[in-house]
């Protein structure tokens, strides 16, 4: 089904990047990887895979649970796998040299996605709307 099941080697020049790495809501012995000011709140693996993806990475989702992660929720499933280099041992891209590199590039743009950004601009306009009309009765009374 996947390029990694034909040659175990090619596993080697993929890195594992579960959600709870770059999610702000955990603590470093929950998983966290990367400082909490530079991560995003509850990231989920298509936001990983969808960003990564735009990126121009060789991408691969497996439905796999992460140990530290207490919450057995299919939202909560999910490791994504990226290759980092090639065979040669080349890097596959210069953004990211690193599991680091990859974990900091995820956290910035996954709050850039569209769903999160409508999501985030439908609440505010939301909670406007809701002080408006509770003002409207405060003046009736």
């Amino acid at each position: 089904m996947s390029p990694l099941s034909d040659n175990p080697a090619e596993k080697d020049r993929f890195i594992c990047i579960y959600p709870s790495y770059v999610n702000s809501k955990k603590t470093l012995a929950e998983g966290r990887q990367i400082p909490a000011e530079k991560a995003v709140e509850n990231p989920t693996c298509a936001e990983i895979r969808d960003v990564l993806t735009a990126a121009g990475a060789n991408v691969l989702v497996e439905n796999k649970m992460y140990s530290r992660e207490w919450n057995r929720d299919a939202t909560f499933r999910g490791r994504v796998r990226v290759q980092l280099k090639q065979e040669d041992g080349t890097l596959c891209s210069d953004k990211f040299a690193s599991r680091k590199d990859v974990m900091i590039y995820c956290a910035e743009m996954i709050p850039k996605l569209k769903t999160r950004t409508q999501k985030g601009a439908g609440a505010d306009s939301g909670s406007q709307q809701g002080e408006g009309s509770k003002k409207s009765k405060k003046k009736r009374k």
